[in-house]
């Protein structure tokens, strides 16, 4: 507590990746500085955005005032990967929060998440739940949250570990790959295998305002997605992280999600 009756910030420091979002960005912010627990510092990174995205997240570092806000600016668009990893390398905090741009969290995310963390000093990285946000009421979510280990085998069958939910250490050594594969699915895969102590809390803590895999995100191309997923599990096998018939499973899997959700694609289009 400061003398301004204030909570100490947590050693926490906030990534999100900025590509052309000035429609949506400061509702991302909104929701970083409103935890009960406040973060150490925010990490906005322009992706070469080559419109107004730059100009507003100084915008948004003036606002707020104090130097809580840090932007950056890479010469080059190079992806999502890419942007989160200068934010990480540029991190203050010993803990790093991931936050997409067109995303939000929970008031109490950082206060519940980093408890549980605290109270588990061996574990190197925790997702949680995300859910569509409708109004403007918060979810009531459990004060102690379960929690359950992630395996390789996990990720391969349905990834759990969404970006928008992860805070690991800062100190993790492994970075994000290119935007020619999954990078968040191949980063996991790298740290289980590692030996890194992955898990997830059983609480909506972030939330999306349309679906997964809708027209205008990032994985909205569903086929170029599913090419980045494959390559990602090809570059497990490559690394030894998978054997022969893990790697053919995976892929085999992952093109009948592929199946899927090109039929739910097709599905929302005729309903609306």
């Amino acid at each position: 507590m400061t003398s301004s009756g204030r909570l100490e910030p947590a050693s926490v420091s906030v990534v999100i990746p900025c590509w052309r979002c000035t429609d949506v960005v400061g509702r991302a912010v909104a929701s970083v500085a409103a935890q009960t627990l406040p973060a150490l510092e925010v990490i906005l990174v322009d992706d070469a955005s080559g419109d107004a995205t730059l100009p507003t997240l100084h915008g948004l570092a003036s606002r707020y005032g104090s130097g809580w806000i840090k932007v950056l600016a890479l010469s080059d668009n190079a992806g999502p990967g890419a942007a989160r990893n200068a934010g990480w390398d540029a991190a203050a905090g010993d803990y790093v929060a991931l936050l997409d741009a067109d995303d939000a969290w929970h008031s109490r995310k950082l206060e519940l998440q980093l408890a549980w963390m605290a109270d588990h000093p061996g574990v190197d990285l925790t997702g949680h739940g995300s859910l569509m946000r409708q109004g403007e009421r918060e979810p009531m979510i459990p004060t102690v949250p379960k929690a359950r280990p992630v395996t390789i085998a996990n990720i391969l069958f349905s990834n759990p570990i969404l970006t928008r939910s992860v805070v690991m250490k800062q100190a993790i050594r492994q970075r994000f790959a290119g935007r020619l594969v999954a990078e968040d699915l191949l980063l996991w895969l790298q740290l289980i295998a590692d030996g890194c102590s992955c898990w997830v809390l059983d609480a909506p803590l972030a939330f999306t305002y349309r679906p997964e895999f809708s027209p205008g995100g990032y994985s909205g191309d569903l086929w170029r997605h599913e090419m980045r997923e494959l390559r990602a599990i090809k570059a497990a096998r490559q690394q030894r992280l998978l054997p022969v018939a893990g790697w053919l499973l995976a892929a085999g899997w992952s093109l009948l999600k592929y199946v899927r959700r090109v039929y739910l694609a097709a599905s929302r289009r005729v309903a609306t």
